[in-house]
């Protein structure tokens, strides 16, 4: 797929951490030099502002500016697609307006996540944040969100025109093919860093990823051998990066991406308040994991070639 027609949410799209000073002020330098990094290193964009950016523990003036530092960071060919999700659904069409001035190609949004809405009141947010003009990823996160973007739900969101593309972080590797047969226009991205190869294999068109923002090179390379269907690449990187990649769907996903990138060389850094630091017990087990991969990159060359 060529630049041209790529979608601004095509390809492995980076769920960005965001570096703090020691005094947890944002650090924009180091962030707009992250963004950077990562597309250099294959990634075809970054998806700020989401769980992984700690969107919730910014200010309005903060979430705005990180927006801001990505979009004018971004290399030429790359994509911002930042998350706009709030409890209101006036807040979150605001939010997607002022990443439509920030020149954003998309974005990112959760269904209400205040209360457990229903289906009729999901559709009227999605139609809300809609009017600001841009193209919506929907995001499904039943875990947390407690609203599930069933396939059917999906369906008349896309059919009605609200939604292009659907992040699906539901872990059910199933639901893929019934999306495609109720939404066959409907974009699919993986959700979750812990199943992208089934999903790659299963027709997703992209990756909305978290443990590249520490290893890029070799998380593209498994996703783009995924979707190619070229197991014989994919599988052996999947299984190197899996003891990882499962953080992702762990409650303490964020401290374990930054330590990752904090042992790789990149600033990972502390998060704000309430998030606490990783127990001496899970931040052994993410500096092994984290360890072992980068040593078997490094010491076998059919894996690094691969990567």
């Amino acid at each position: 797929m060529t630049t041209a027609t790529r979608k601004p949410w095509h390809g492995v799209m980076v769920a960005t951490a965001l570096p703090y000073h020691d005094d947890l002020t944002v650090d924009h330098d180091t962030f707009a030099d992250h963004v950077r990094w990562l597309v250099d290193n294959g990634c075809a964009g970054v998806m700020p502002n989401g769980s992984l950016g700690e969107y919730q523990s910014l200010t309005d003036e903060e979430r705005s500016r990180v927006l801001r530092t990505a979009v004018a960071a971004m290399p030429e060919g790359g994509s911002v697609v930042p998350g706009v999700s709030a409890y209101s659904s006036i807040t979150a069409r605001r939010w997607a307006e002022d990443a439509a001035e920030a020149g954003a190609g998309a974005v990112l949004l959760l269904p209400p996540n205040a209360y457990r809405a229903d289906e009729r009141i999901v559709v009227a947010h999605y139609a809300e944040v809609a009017k600001a003009g841009l193209p919506i990823v929907a995001y499904n996160n039943p875990h947390d969100t407690r609203v599930d973007l069933t396939p059917s739900l999906l369906a008349r969101l896309h059919g009605e025109g609200h939604i292009a593309a659907v992040k699906e972080f539901s872990g059910d590797v199933r639901r893929i093919y019934q999306i495609g047969e109720l939404a066959p226009g409907l974009d699919v991205l993986i959700g979750a860093d812990d199943v992208a190869l089934e999903l790659g294999i299963a027709g997703a068109v992209g990756w909305v990823a978290g443990y590249p923002n520490a290893l890029p090179q070799v998380c593209v390379r498994m996703y783009e051998a995924s979707v190619a269907g070229d197991l014989a690449t994919a599988l052996p990187l999947y299984r190197l990066l899996h003891p990882l990649l499962r953080w992702d769907s762990k409650t303490e996903f964020v401290q374990a991406i930054k330590l990752s990138m904090d042992i790789v060389g990149r600033r990972g850094g502390p998060c704000r308040p309430p998030r606490l630091p990783l127990t001496s017990e899970q931040e052994a087990l993410v500096r092994k994991a984290t360890e072992q991969v980068v040593a078997a990159l490094d010491s076998d060359p059919a894996l690094a070639e691969q990567a």
